[in-house]
């Protein structure tokens, strides 16, 4: 069907793929442990939604026709980069919010962690080079349905990703309920993913242009 072969085993792989520890998955625990499930599962609806952008992309042949210009990568990347060290160095900056005290803002502060969840995923070229490079695996070189069968496997992926980091969403969210009470934990949560944002600007900066 949609000359899409080995299903399983792309099922398989996928699955072992989004439970290895990334940034992602940081992402997800450490949004959860400042604003309980909510802030974890808009953390990870806003990285599926960003991956959705690439597998859309590689589906109509825009992400092909990005790694091929030699331009377009690097402004990709350049731009990607500044905002993952921007957002980074804005955590870095931020005072804790005790968990008290999130109730009245919640809905401008999940929209802000769904959004960078989105922008994260959506402006680093590396999202895009791992969807070109693994979903054609699974794609029959002859298919006449390839963009149909792109966006069938990357929604496959996203979805067993996205019901992952919603268990780790919950995991985290009752497991750091007490420790949201702590304005020192918040502070510290925060440094870490400022820390890791900016390293990963800073990974996505030095991406070779192909």
């Amino acid at each position: 069907m949609l000359g899409i072969h080995e299903i399983g085993l792309f099922i398989l792989s996928g699955v072992l793929l989004n439970i290895t520890p990334g940034p992602d998955s940081v992402y997800v625990i450490g949004r959860s442990m400042q604003m309980g499930w909510r802030g974890g599962a808009a953390a990870a609806f806003g990285i599926s939604c960003g991956c959705f952008v690439h597998v859309a992309a590689a589906a109509i042949g825009l992400s092909a026709l990005l790694m091929a210009s030699s331009t377009a990568f690097s402004i990709l990347k350049l731009v990607g980069a500044a905002y993952l060290v921007f957002t980074g160095l804005q955590m870095l900056w931020s005072r804790p919010v005790l968990a008290a005290a999130i109730d009245e803002p919640v809905r401008s502060s999940l929209r802000r962690v769904f959004l960078q969840g989105v922008f994260t995923n959506a402006l680093n070229p590396k999202v895009a080079l791992f969807f070109l490079a693994f979903l054609p695996q699974f794609v029959a070189a002859d298919s006449p349905h390839k963009p149909l069968a792109f966006l069938t496997l990357g929604l496959i992926f996203i979805s067993t990703g996205t019901l992952w980091c919603l268990v780790l969403a919950a995991f985290a969210a009752k497991a750091a309920h007490r420790l949201r009470e702590s304005e020192g934990v918040i502070a510290w949560v925060n440094r870490a993913l400022g820390g890791l944002f900016i390293y990963l600007g800073i990974r996505v900066a030095m991406l070779e242009t192909r």
